[in-house]
């Protein structure tokens, strides 16, 4: 294929309009167009990005019909996607049936749509319109593993768990019963039921799977999923705001220029960074329990509260408890809506989204793990077992517990163990976006795959 006919071909994406998925898609996409590729996004309503932000890319809006209840933020999580799922359907396959009608068969290489698109509303939906779609991961291999190994768990006896939630899982060894993907007060059962979906989207509709991660810390789980997808090529391309060269974009708010001052006053890798990212809500009894922890640690920290972070208040101006506003006034706490990356961050107290994971991968920094839901308990664990990279605080914990925490990461000699662990995790993804690394070279693979249909 010649490089002119190259740059005709034209990709068409589908992100799940959720933050943390947005971003990785968008990465992609960019990625895709400095390797000669047109992009079009389709995008949602509810949730849409800012295209004012990416001038190469072509959007295409769809219009959705939502429920009230689907875009409150307090409605059950698995609820809200089955109804995205089912909503955006008809209007996805319409959208794309448009950009072939005017690019024509010959220029529309394949669709990429996240791998929470499970049902018609993507893939098969692709697939109707004639047009190959492989499927974006936004986790990482491990929770996709996860996902596909639900049905043997299932057929094996594990699932639904009967005994000790704390017992290692052999198919998905390292995973515990306690860390399989969940969401806390959702229909255990609507939850398996999403899963099942996604797991058949992947094996009966899926031209091929892309996933943000890098080869280097999955090869083994990477292998797994070959096993269970044999049909079908997996893409390990991340980090891919590394692959981008530059800082990854996630975050809801503008940048707070105090923060950069604040943090120059403080020494290399002494302030904790705290934030359970773009989706997680706690309650008022949990906030007040981590402010409290981090008052006494007498650990300094940055700390990102965003608007409706705890349940009920949604007002932007969050009531401190005293201990922590004093802390805040005599500048060994910050609390602000901004994240960012700064010589002086020396801890990660996360929810273990893989995003803000791959993020302090990346930055070398090792973490403290609070899961809320989802694949956040996966990759909790091999945060804590697997990489050695990070502390699980627990699901029930109170201010002597985070502080005791924090101290340990921050200060302690277990702390100082798992930041060398972390610097050599670091030097890793580094080495795999070089422009000979194993990311780079899957990069060009996809890219060849997808101008073959």
């Amino acid at each position: 294929m010649t490089g002119a006919r190259r740059h005709r071909r034209r990709v068409v994406m589908f992100p799940f309009p959720f933050r943390s998925h947005i971003a990785p898609m968008l990465q992609l996409a960019e990625l895709l167009r400095g390797r000669g590729l047109a992009v079009t996004v389709v995008r949602t309503t509810f949730n849409a990005p800012d295209a004012a932000r990416h001038p190469e890319l072509t959007f295409v809006p769809i219009h959705e019909r939502l429920p009230d209840a689907a875009t409150d933020p307090g409605t059950d999580l698995v609820e809200q996607m089955l109804v995205l799922n089912a909503a955006c359907e008809a209007p996805f396959r319409e959208a794309l049936r448009r950009v072939v009608r005017v690019g024509g068969w010959s220029e529309v290489a394949c669709a990429v749509v996240d791998g929470q698109w499970y049902w018609y509303a993507a893939l098969t939906a692709a697939a109707e319109v004639g047009v190959a779609a492989l499927a974006l991961r936004t986790d990482n291999a491990a929770a996709l593993h996860c996902m596909l190994s639900y049905s043997r768990l299932r057929y094996s006896g594990y699932l639904p768990i009967k005994g000790n939630r704390d017992e290692v899982l052999p198919p998905v060894e390292p995973l515990r019963g306690r860390d399989l993907i969940r969401v806390d007060g959702g229909d255990a059962e609507r939850v398996r039921e999403f899963i099942a979906r996604v797991d058949n989207a992947m094996r009966t509709a899926a031209m091929g799977v892309v996933i943000n991660t890098f080869r280097a810390i999955e090869k083994p789980v990477l292998r797994n999923i070959r096993r269970h997808l044999p049909r079908i090529p997996a893409f390990a391309i991340g980090p891919m705001h590394r692959l981008l060269g530059a800082p990854e974009e996630h975050g809801l708010h503008a940048p707070d220029s105090g923060c950069v001052a604040w943090l120059h006053a403080h020494s290399p890798r002494s302030v904790l960074y705290v934030s359970l990212g773009s989706v997680a809500r706690i309650d008022r009894e949990v906030f007040d329990e981590m402010a409290l922890g981090l008052a006494g640690s007498g650990v300094p920290f940055l700390w990102i509260i965003r608007p409706g972070f705890v349940t009920g208040i949604v007002s932007d101006a969050l009531p401190l408890p005293e201990p922590l506003t004093a802390v805040v006034d005599n500048g060994m706490g910050k609390v602000t809506s901004w994240r960012l990356a700064h010589p002086a961050i020396g801890g990660f107290w996360t929810h273990c989204g893989w995003n803000s994971t791959l993020e302090s991968i990346c930055e070398g920094v090792p973490m403290l793990a609070q899961p809320c839901f989802g694949d956040q308990t996966v990759n909790a664990r091999y945060v804590t077992h697997q990489w050695g990279v990070g502390l699980e605080l627990g699901e029930v914990f109170d201010r002597d517990r985070v502080a005791e925490a924090v101290r340990k990461l921050m200060v302690g000699e277990e702390g100082a163990a798992m930041r060398d662990k972390a610097r050599g995790l670091k030097a890793k993804a580094s080495k795999s976006v070089e422009d000979d690394g194993a990311s780079n070279a899957a990069i060009d693979r996809l890219v060849r795959y997808m101008v073959s249909f």
